[in-house]
């Protein structure tokens, strides 16, 4: 049945529904997995990264956490090609309230601007949906720390804790059981390498397969994006048992 609705994304099947956006959906659940945990003093984004090849340079900045504004960060899954077009989008719109009303653009502002952006994809001809889910993690005066998954139909969403990519109906139904609303940032980043731990399809986890990046407040009450260095990460890994010290020795 699909077959004759699928050809363009603006056309309906008869049970009501558009392929051309499930297609582009179904292209992020084989991307690298990302998580985003909310706690109460802070946002932990954690991303795995897809080695495809030995050979490949890796990037010296980060390939899932992208920093739009400094009150606000996202974790990428899908095209990456796509998520550059929007984060760029999005920063710009972040300057642009910035520039006009001298204050930090709200982050359900900000999500809801770009989440326009994507559905006007999935409704002229001649375009195709953006193949890339996104995380936001930020802080505003209004609401304290937001976490917001979003996907190509444009539809958005405030989470306690999300996944996206690869797995992420086992990660989601994991994070279901393990998360509690008062968690602190540091059982927050536990949780979220758990997780990825059970979720991901290789056998060990060290910092070349992970990004991790958290939102908090400093104690000057300034709204910092951190991204945790490969030396940090692996100590965190084998602090919360995740990795065995002795492989990490010999690797």
């Amino acid at each position: 049945m699909s077959r004759r609705y699928d050809s363009r994304t603006t056309i309906f099947s008869p049970e009501g529904r558009l392929f051309q956006v499930e297609y582009a959906m179904e292209a992020i659940g084989n991307a690298g997995a990302a998580i985003g945990i909310l706690s109460k003093d802070g946002v932990v984004l954690v991303g795995e990264k897809k080695v495809t090849s030995k050979l490949l340079q890796t990037s010296a900045s980060t390939e899932k956490m992208y920093k739009i504004d400094d009150h606000v960060a996202c974790a990428v899954a899908g095209i990456m090609s796509d998520a550059n077009i929007l984060i760029n989008t999005a920063r710009v719109q972040a300057q642009r309230y910035t520039f006009a009303y001298q204050e930090p653009m709200p982050v359900e502002q900000l999500v809801q601007s770009l989440c326009d952006t994507k559905q006007g994809y999935t409704q002229f001809g001649g375009l195709r949906p953006f193949g890339v889910s996104f995380l936001f993690a930020g802080w505003d005066k209004n609401f304290g720390f937001q976490l917001y998954m979003s996907d190509p139909s444009g539809n958005y969403g405030g989470w306690k804790a999300a996944a996206i990519g690869a797995n992420n109906q086992a990660a989601q139904s994991m994070l279901k059981q393990d998360y509690k609303d008062d968690m602190t940032r540091e059982e927050g980043v536990q949780l979220a390498l758990k997780v990825l731990s059970k979720t991901m399809d290789s056998t060990s986890l060290t910092s070349d397969k992970l990004e991790l990046a958290e939102v908090f407040l400093s104690p000057s009450g300034n709204v910092k994006y951190q991204v945790c260095s490969p030396e940090t990460l692996n100590k965190l890994l084998v602090k919360f048992g995740v990795t065995q010290p002795a492989a990490e020795a010999s690797s």
